[in-house]
């Protein structure tokens, strides 16, 4: 099921912004509208049940504390976020007062409004009786993991959790957490797995030495290679390299 949403705020990059950067559908909402203050806002209210609104504060003609006045007494249904520059305590008063769900401040961060939105769809859900469906959360995440992998996969010799974290627009930390719920693996763990699995590809050509391993997959000291590769494997790259030419002596 796909709930309806609307948001306002009178500067045009911020609304737009965050209706074209944030993957709404993917979260189970439709923007259904974009408006420039609570005026335009209330008018279409009026004429359309809508499930979800984020509303600035500081607007022309009708401010967000005056729409959000409207939507608790005439629209108890519609659940109503607050969207701020401002970290007011009248402003916040005002929101608990109203019932808002939330209260985002500016710059809005990417993580935060996941987290606010997941929690409304939850709670939406709940009303309306509908189990919610972990499609919806995995389709999304499971791209994010699988761009992340894919980097990993072609950068491991420079990959950093810092350029990865910008590929996919998330902070560090919160990439770090939802890579390792989602994935099962660390981001420091998977690096690592990628990089002795090429190392021990590379062990098994003659022509590479040791240290040469050791920068092609990321290594400036071929020690702290040594070091990584016998603990994942058990055995030093030499042990391996002599195993695995032995291996294809005898065949």
């Amino acid at each position: 099921m796909m709930y309806s949403l609307i948001i306002v705020d009178d500067e045009v990059k911020i609304r737009e912004g965050i209706a074209n950067l944030f993957p709404w559908e993917q979260n189970g909402f439709e923007i259904k509208g974009l408006f420039s203050n609570g005026k335009q806002a209330l008018d279409y209210l009026q004429k359309n049940p809508t499930d979800v609104v984020m509303t600035d504060i500081q607007m022309p003609v009708m401010n967000g504390l005056e729409l959000s006045t409207f939507i608790a007494n005439e629209f108890p249904d519609t659940i109503h976020v607050f969207l701020t520059g401002y970290q007011d305590f009248q402003y916040m008063h005002t929101a608990i007062l109203n019932r808002a769900a939330d209260y985002l401040l500016k710059p809005i961060k990417y993580e935060e409004l996941l987290t606010c939105i997941e929690n409304i769809r939850k709670k939406l859900d709940k009303k309306n009786n509908i189990r919610t469906e972990p499609s919806v959360d995995s389709s999304y995440y499971g791209q994010i993991i699988a761009r992340v992998q894919e980097y990993l996969k072609t950068n491991y010799r420079t990959a950093t959790l810092e350029e990865a974290a910008v590929t996919v627009n998330l902070s560090p930390n919160y990439l770090s957490k939802i890579f390792k719920e989602k994935s099962g693996m660390g981001f420091s763990d998977y690096l690592n797995r990628i990089r002795m699995e090429k190392a021990a590809e590379l062990l098994k050509d003659i022509s590479y030495k040791h240290y040469e391993i050791a920068d092609l997959i990321g290594y400036d000291n071929p020690k702290n290679f040594s070091r990584a590769f016998k603990q994942y494997y058990h055995v030093t790259p030499r042990e391996f390299r002599d195993q695995n030419l032995g291996s294809k002596e005898n065949r």
